[in-house]
């Protein structure tokens, strides 16, 4: 089917259902939440249905002001009431994610889910045997930008006819996953800002609230972080590697050390910036680098990871990959500097 063919099948899908319910990936970033939000909104405030986001993780503080004005349905610390909500639910939509997996404490539910999936995602090789309907494009900035025309290929409708909230998540996602549009932007990506600031999408107000919103002990350990546990690697990597001292000493809540991946990249000679931070037993990993340079190939090579060209992430397991937290910067230095110097060789030859 091609795209108009599926936005039909999509929007006769939701016409049938009753119950409607939205899901993203596990630590949901703007681009997760923007999209998970914005569906729901428009499912809710355009088409009348009962629509909600269920959310594995809490929301990092800065995309709080996404909630409140749609039904959310905590999937945890338990998931009792994901479950609840999907027993009724008769269309399940999911955003920026590829596979089930990345919904991580609610993979066991979702794959149980017997009703229709549809999966709206700008990730590669998404898994499409699970899901009966798929819209996937890694070629737009995010997800928000293929849910944007998703929805206006089923509306038939401009921007201006989107519900406001809607049009608000839109805009957040596409501005978070584009790092403020420093990347990942495509003609495409400028044509939705255009048409959803005329459509009346408060911009500055959502910069606001992204950026300008954050805690002194941010600031403080992103000091720390620069001063003390960046290290440049002479291939042209960087490394940082954040521990769960750390983590505690400056009271970092989720979503707060993102971003903290793209700051080595400011710097000339440095091509591919890597960064770790403790997650229980092991180190979630993040990774960008500068056009040339390949962060997902790095990603799914060496950390059991993948994303875009420019952005990627994966985990390092302890003992799997290191025996303990103490040689994961040693592990990153060590596998980087190596992956730089084959690209080196591979772009020489």
């Amino acid at each position: 089917m091609n795209f108009s063919e599926k936005a039909l099948l999509l929007s006769n899908w939701i016409k049938e259902s009753k119950v409607v319910t939205t899901v993203c990936h596990a630590r949901p970033d703007g681009d997760a939440a923007g999209s998970s939000v914005a569906m729901a909104a428009y499912l809710e405030q355009s088409l009348s249905k009962d629509a909600a986001s269920i959310f594995p993780d809490a929301l990092p503080s800065n995309l709080s002001f996404l909630t409140g004005r749609t039904k959310l349905v905590p999937g945890w610390p338990d998931t009792s009431l994901a479950e609840e909500r999907l027993a009724r639910t008769d269309l399940l939509v999911c955003l920026d994610f590829n596979n089930l997996s990345r919904t991580e404490g609610l993979e066991g539910l979702l794959r149980q889910y017997k009703g229709r999936k549809v999966l709206i995602d700008h990730h590669e090789d998404p898994r499409t045997e699970e899901f009966d309907l798929c819209f996937s494009d890694a070629g737009v900035s995010s997800t928000c930008e293929l849910l944007y025309s998703v929805l206006l290929e089923m509306s038939g409708a401009p921007a201006s006819a989107l519900p406001p909230l809607t049009a608000e998540a839109l805009m957040t996602g596409m501005t978070t996953d584009t790092n403020n549009f420093a990347n990942s932007v495509h003609p495409g990506t400028l044509k939705m800002a255009s048409e959803l600031l005329a459509a009346g999408v408060d911009r500055d107000a959502i910069i606001d609230r992204l950026y300008f919103c954050e805690r002194p002990q941010r600031l403080a350990a992103q000091g720390e972080m620069l001063s003390k546990h960046l290290h440049l690697l002479p291939e042209g990597g960087a490394c940082i590697v954040l521990d769960s001292d750390f983590l505690s000493r400056h009271d970092l809540r989720e979503g707060e050390t993102e971003g903290f991946v793209n700051m080595p990249l400011a710097i000339e000679n440095v091509r591919l910036s890597v960064f770790a931070r403790a997650d229980g037993d092991l180190f979630r990993v993040s990774i960008r680098s500068k056009r040339g340079t390949s962060a997902r190939l790095l990603a799914k090579t060496y950390f059991h990871g993948g994303g875009h060209e420019q952005a990627s992430g994966g985990r390092i397991l302890i003992p799997q990959d290191v025996a303990s937290a103490d040689e994961i910067r040693p592990y990153i230095e060590h596998i980087t500097a190596r992956f730089l110097q084959e690209q080196g060789s591979v772009e020489q030859q």
